[in-house]
C-alpha cells in the first residue's frame, strides 16, 4: 500500500525570542504562514523498519533524518512491527530558515498515521510532533498559526486578510545559516534575546485588519541581529527588495531566506526579474501565491 503527500514549508511574519530558559531552549513567540512550496514523499508499507531514500546524495537518511526519525517514533507509538519504505524528493532549500525538514517530519506522521488506518488522535501525534523539534506541531496544522513557548504551543488562525491575493518571493542567496548558530550568537545582543511579549497578538491583528503598511512595520525577527551582521548581503536583499517595490521583506527563521511581499503575481514577476538583474541568476527564487485554506 502507497501513499503520496505534499510536504509544505512556512515563513515567519514575527520571530520575537523572549529570553533564554533553564532548560537551554528561548522562550518565544512567533506568526507562521504556511507557503505553498513542497517537497514530495512517498511511503509504502513493508519491510523491516525505516528504509528512507532521497533525491539529495549529500543528505543523512539514517536516524539523524527528521523524516526517519518521525517514522521510527510513530512505528514505536503505535505499535507496529511492519517496516516502512520512504522517498523523499526535496524542492525547499536546507538549512534555510524555512522549515522544510519540520513540515517533513509533520507530514510523515500524519500520512503514517494515514496509511495504518489512524490508530493515534491529534494528541498522540501532537505530542510526538513537539518531541521531533519546534517548528514540527506547525505543520500538523493546514493555516497560519501563532506559537508560544520554545514553539510548540500552537494556536491556529484564520487566514489573514492582508495576505488575501498576495505572492511571496522567497529569495535564497545559496548558503545556509545553523539555528544553533544563531540563537547562541543572541548573547551579544542583549534587545534582539530579551524582546518584549505580545508582538505576535499584535502583529495578527493588523494582519487581520488588512492594513499592510502598519502590518509591515510590525514584523520583527530577533534572528535578524546576528545574521544580518554575519551576512550583510542580506540586509542589501532587503534594502533592494523594498526600494522596487515590495510590500514588505524580512528574513525567515533563522534564515538565510529572505522572503518579500508583492501585490500579485505581476508585481513579483517583475520584481524577480529585478533582483536577477541586481544580484545575478545563481540565487534561488520561487514565487508563491499565497493560498487560501
Amino acid at each position: 500500500m502507497k501513499l503520496e503527500k505534499l510536504s509544505p514549508c512556512k515563513v515567519n511574519l514575527l520571530l520575537n525570542i523572549l529570553g533564554r530558559r533553564a532548560d537551554g531552549f528561548h522562550e518565544l513567540e512567533t506568526l507562521m504562514q504556511p507557503v505553498a512550496l513542497h517537497d514530495r514523499i512517498e511511503f509504502e508499507r513493508g519491510g523491516d523498519g525505516v528504509a528512507l531514500a532521497c533525491n539529495l546524495p549529500g543528505l543523512p537518511v539514517d536516524g539523524t533524518n527528521l523524516v526517519h526519525r518521525a517514522a521510527t517514533a510513530f512505528l514505536a507509538a503505535a505499535r507496529i512491527r511492519e517496516g516502512v519504505r520512504i522517498r523523499l524528493e526535496k524542492r525547499i532549500p536546507l538549512a534555510a530558515g524555512l522549515g522544510g525538514g519540520s513540515g517533513n517530519a509533520a507530514t510523515t506522521l500524519a500520512a503514517l498515521n494515514e496509511l495504518h488506518g489512524r490508530p493515534l488522535g491529534p494528541g498522540d501525534l501532537n505530542r510526538l510532533a513537539s518531541e521531533l523539534g519546534s517548528d514540527v506541531p506547525f505543520f500538523l496544522h493546514d493555516g497560519p498559526a501563532l506559537a508560544t513557548g520554545r514553539g510548540e504551543r500552537i494556536e491556529p488562525l484564520s487566514p489573514f486578510r492582508c495576505l488575501e491575493g498576495r505572492v511571496f518571493l522567497l529569495f535564497h542567496p545559496g548558503f545556509g545559516i545553523a539555528t544553533a548558530w544563531a540563537y547562541r550568537e543572541l548573547a551579544r545582543f542583549p534587545l534582539a534575546l530579551n524582546g518584549r511579549p505580545g508582538r505576535a497578538a499584535e502583529l495578527a491583528g493588523l494582519l487581520r485588519a488588512g492594513d499592510v503598511e502598519k502590518a509591515a512595520a510590525a514584523l520583527y525577527n530577533s534572528l535578524e541581529a546576528p545574521a544580518l551582521e554575519k551576512y550583510p548581503v542580506l540586509a542589501l536583499y532587503q534594502e533592494f527588495l523594498r526600494e522596487n517595490g515590495a510590500l514588505w521583506a524580512m528574513m525567515s527563521g533563522s534564515g538565510s531566506t529572505t522572503f518579500a511581499l508583492a501585490r500579485d503575481a505581476a508585481q513579483a514577476g517583475e520584481l524577480a526579474e529585478r533582483f536577477r538583474s541586481k544580484f545575478g541568476r545563481q540565487v534561488w527564487i520561487a514565487t508563491v501565491p499565497i493560498q487560501p485554506r
